[in-house]
């Protein structure tokens, strides 16, 4: 994904706000968890989520670095490698590096399943000031989050899978590059289409994250 990126007209100036965006993701991520912004509270289901919140700002940091190893010249794209398989190979170098590599896998996947529940739950809706917003708009922003936490969801549940395999097998390579993640949807019956659903869940997913930018609830407490 990142190679493709680069490979476009502009592609370093691209790259690079690309790796801004994800850096500052990681750090609103990290903050979330410790100064607990959403009031999720220090008992054991809060600690869980700020957990959850972590997690997912390191994964974006290390997919950060990565992409920023390739701005640079240093990473993995010129031998046919992308940022999935780069960050397999980075784990599993390290010492019990399968079990970490299965580790992130098995988070990953949870944080997929996490969204199924945020989506069938309504949850998502929780820090949305929806009250400013006019009926129509309210009742197409929860039609797209919905949507784009279902989508967001499955993404997450084959990149977990992707690198569970590779961390099974200790090679890399099994994590997939960008081009072959959603394959055996495509190869499936009416794979296109199945594509097509899943990109369009996560335009959704966008158009909701844009609304919720302007109406989330923020906690500023010290």
């Amino acid at each position: 994904m990142f190679q493709f990126i680069l490979e476009q007209p502009y592609g370093q100036v691209l790259l690079a706000i690309v790796v801004a965006g994800m850096l500052c993701y990681t750090l609103w991520r990290l903050i979330q968890a410790i100064r607990d912004t959403e009031d999720k509270g220090k008992d054991a289901k809060g600690i869980g989520k700020r957990i959850g919140y972590a997690f997912s700002g390191l994964v974006y940091g290390a997919l950060a670095f990565t992409a920023a190893q390739l701005l640079l010249g240093n990473g993995g794209g010129s031998n046919g490698t992308d940022s999935r398989q780069t960050l397999a190979r980075e784990l599993l170098a390290q010492p019990f590096g399968q079990w970490l590599l299965g580790a992130v896998a098995v988070g990953t996947m949870i944080m997929g399943l996490y969204q199924f529940y945020r989506a069938y739950s309504g949850k998502y809706m929780n820090k949305v000031q929806s009250e400013q917003l006019k009926p129509e708009v309210r009742t197409s922003l929860v039609r797209a989050g919905l949507v784009g936490y279902i989508a967001r969801g499955i993404v997450w549940l084959i990149i977990g899978y992707l690198l569970l395999r590779a961390a099974i097998k200790a090679n890399f390579r099994e994590a997939g590059s960008s081009s072959q993640a959603f394959q055996f949807l495509e190869e499936a019956s009416y794979g296109s289409y199945l594509l097509g659903v899943l990109a369009l869940g996560l335009i959704c997913y966008g158009v909701f994250m844009f609304v919720r930018a302007k109406c989330e609830v923020i906690s500023t407490k010290g």
